[in-house]
């Protein structure tokens, strides 16, 4: 058995033990200065908040701070790998992280400084991010008095990578008061420094096609062999779109292209990253001044500079750059294709049995109907347009489709439409036939009911806005009262264009199938389309003058059937029963008229606010954005067809419904059903004259996204994309 020692009884080499001695002192000092040093790390680093896409913390610049000294603080963040946050303008998506601060009384902080960011393409978007790791960096002033400084700060910031995950959490930084030296944390804010931009010694123009030119000393082609550019206001440029550069000695252009919120008489601050030929990057925030003359050095416009400050053009000032023969073709265009819109559908039906009794007469007559249409759809353009223009004159803020605001007007339709269809249905015959249908369409009444049938059609088109008529309606009612008729009258040779195709092009006429019995039923189930008609305005007169317009709009139904009915029966007599029939049909006439006339305005069509949908009023719509929400606005009414379809299809469908509900969107509607000058001014705002609108706030501010008049859901979700909500 081996012999246990006493401890004290070990023999030691003396230099062996010398030597040990020193390498545990060693190990000593050097554990004590890391342990010092971490703890200090730690007291100027926040405990972080972890996910699993990123780890934040709240760093300082130094391990002490001196009273009344500034110092800096910055917000860390270390992502996963593929994952990304968004600059101050994230570009077509995305949203920027967000830093409120607690700090004791008499301290101060300053805006994140931000670091030039990458262009990080998302699908078929570019954005504006930070990937890896990045420190926002600010500065701090803190008070006068020598006393330990709590910072408290609530971040929240958007995290993307083939999804896009809304983060936040809640740091906390205590410094102590003391000499301020670096902190194990200072070299975060060397390595933001290097990517914070510096002012630009060189001058920088804009042209009115986007074009940035910079000139000065040392700009060079072996010194300049990258160039990009990031704006500071979203919506200025097409962010995915090349910037095409060319480089010569003493300046470099960028061709930039213009996005929706460009403004070539406003100067386009932004970021200038510039890479050499060994690879080195600056990095300049510059002021591109536009070449426009009426801009002045101290940013004030010299003399009346339209579309200045407007960060989404109107369509006024497209209106305006186009030139008379352009919004001509517009206007024709927009009225051929106004043939397809549901408003126009009813109508369709007075065409079809016009065009169908056409079939088997001489060249010359057909030719003779197709003017009489097209002069009574002439007649009402140019009526409504001088209408339009005098009401404006006097004051009244009007647009397109504005006699649908009178419950009075709507509810005459309605009487018309009924009358149509009951004619259509043979309850009763005007002079032997009706807007140039059946068997007596050579008859003298025949053109007289073409030129109707043209009328008609424009009164009950006004609803509805085509492709193409947006502009053009807008830049008629801002033009001069030549130009609005000129104008209008090209939008209603475009609905009479399809009507003299078949009079003048003898190839479609012979398509037109021969007169025969089948008229007599055709005609006749035309007359559903009409009393469809009645029914949807009725729905209007719902909207506008609620339960009392409705009953006495269906009590005139009675009526007018009543006096359709007496004509009817007593047609073709020749003796007293005639004229009984006839002083019936006057009575009940005019007493349906006597209902229409005491219909008074009753209330709005949008009920009270529900938790998804809410009337639109300025002061919602600020108190929203205040709140940094998202916010749709939809301009609508109820005698608009278009609108109705829109948000049947687009709106209301559960995609676009989840999709509002997931990034907490807000939605207005403003009910333009009746006259209200708040919807007016809005829609004037943006260029338009009549319904639909729909504009998108972003959560970041800016101006809105203005969508297309024609929605489907793919194009509601794909502007929800692009602002990155």
């Amino acid at each position: 058995m081996r012999e246990r020692r006493p401890l004290g009884a070990l023999n030691f080499n003396c230099e062996a033990s010398d030597a040990m001695i020193d390498r545990v002192l060693k190990t000593i000092i050097f554990l004590s200065f890391a342990l010092m040093s971490g703890a200090g790390a730690q007291a100027l680093e926040s405990a972080p908040v972890t996910t699993p896409h990123a780890t934040v913390t709240l760093v300082s610049n130094v391990d002490g701070f001196e009273p009344g000294q500034a110092f800096r603080l910055g917000l860390r963040f270390k992502m996963a790998k593929g994952w990304h946050i968004y600059w101050r303008n994230p570009g077509e998506a995305g949203e920027p992280p967000h830093l409120d601060l607690t700090l004791p009384p008499g301290a101060t902080a300053s805006e994140i400084d931000w670091p030039t960011p990458f262009r990080i393409p998302e699908g078929p978007v570019m954005t504006y991010s930070y990937e890896g790791e990045v420190t926002l960096p600010l500065t701090v002033s803190p008070p006068e008095a020598p006393a330990p400084l709590t910072i408290d700060a609530r971040a929240s910031w958007l995290i993307c990578e083939k999804i896009c995950i809304p983060e936040e959490g809640t740091l906390r930084l205590a410094i102590a008061s003391g000499t301020a030296t670096p902190s194990a944390q200072a070299p975060l804010f060397r390595a933001a420094d290097q990517r914070i931009p510096r002012p630009s010694p060189y001058p920088a123009k804009l042209t009115p096609d986007a074009m940035l030119v910079v000139s000065g000393e040392g700009i060079a082609p072996n010194l300049v062999k990258e160039v990009s550019f990031f704006p500071d206001n979203w919506g200025s440029i097409e962010d995915a779109a090349p910037q095409l550069l060319k480089v010569e000695e003493g300046r470099f252009s960028l061709a930039l292209k213009p996005a929706q919120g460009f403004d070539p008489h406003q100067p386009l601050p932004g970021v200038l990253c510039i890479k050499d030929a060994g690879g080195q990057e600056r990095f300049l925030a510059i002021t591109a001044t536009p070449t426009d003359t009426r801009f002045l050095a101290k940013g004030q416009v010299a003399g009346p500079a339209p579309f200045a400050g407007s960060a989404a053009p109107a369509a006024s000032k497209t209106a305006a750059d186009m030139g008379l023969a352009t919004l001509l073709l517009f206007a024709f265009l927009g009225g051929l294709i106004l043939n397809l819109m549901p408003c126009v559908f009813p109508i369709l039906a007075v065409k079809a049995v016009s065009i169908a009794g056409l079939s088997g007469h001489e060249r010359g007559r057909v030719r003779s109907h197709a003017a009489a249409y097209t002069a009574g759809v002439l007649v009402s353009f140019a009526g409504l347009g001088t209408l339009l223009l005098l009401l404006k004159a006097a004051g009244a803020v009007v647009g397109w489709g504005f006699q649908f605001q009178s419950p009075v007007f709507v509810g005459a339709m309605a009487f018309l439409f009924l009358l149509i269809g009951l004619n259509l249905s043979g309850v009763f015959e005007i002079g032997g036939s009706f807007v140039g249908a059946g068997t007596g369409l050579a008859s003298r009444g025949g053109l007289a009911g073409s030129f109707f049938t043209g009328f008609l059609a424009v009164l009950v088109a006004t609803p509805c806005t085509a492709p193409f008529m947006g502009v053009a309606i807008s830049a008629a009612l801002a033009a001069s009262a030549a130009a609005t008729i000129t104008i209008l009258l090209a939008l209603g040779l475009g609905l009479a264009a399809p009507y003299l195709a078949f009079a003048f092009i003898p190839g479609l006429v012979r398509l037109l199938p021969k007169p025969g019995a089948w008229m007599a039923i055709l005609k006749q189930a035309l007359a559903f389309p009409m009393y469809a008609s009645a029914a949807w305005l009725l729905w209007v007169i719902s909207q506008e003058a609620g339960p009392d317009g409705v009953l006495a709009v269906s009590a005139g139904f009675v009526l007018i059937g009543l006096a359709a009915w007496a004509l009817g029966v007593t047609q073709g007599r020749q003796d007293a029963a005639r004229l009984y029939g006839q002083a019936v049909a006057a009575f009940a006439a005019l007493c349906a008229v006597a209902f229409l006339l005491g219909v008074e305005t009753g209330p709005a069509s949008i009920a009270a606010a529900s938790e998804e949908t809410q009337p639109y009023s300025p002061s919602r719509l600020a108190a929203l954005r205040t709140e940094g929400r998202p916010v749709f606005v939809n301009l609508t009414a109820a005698w608009c067809v278009t609108c109705k379809i829109n948000e049947r299809v687009a709106l209301a469908s559960d995609a676009v419904r989840q999709a509002f509900a997931a990034r907490h969107i807000a939605y207005l509607k403003g009910d333009w059903t009746r006259p209200d000058p708040a919807i007016s001014a809005l829609l004037h705002e943006h260029g338009r004259d009549g319904v639909p609108l729909y504009l998108f706030y972003p959560a970041r501010g800016g101006e809105p996204i203005v969508l297309p008049q024609l929605l489907t859901s793919g194009i509601v979700l794909d502007a929800l994309g692009r602002a990155g909500s």
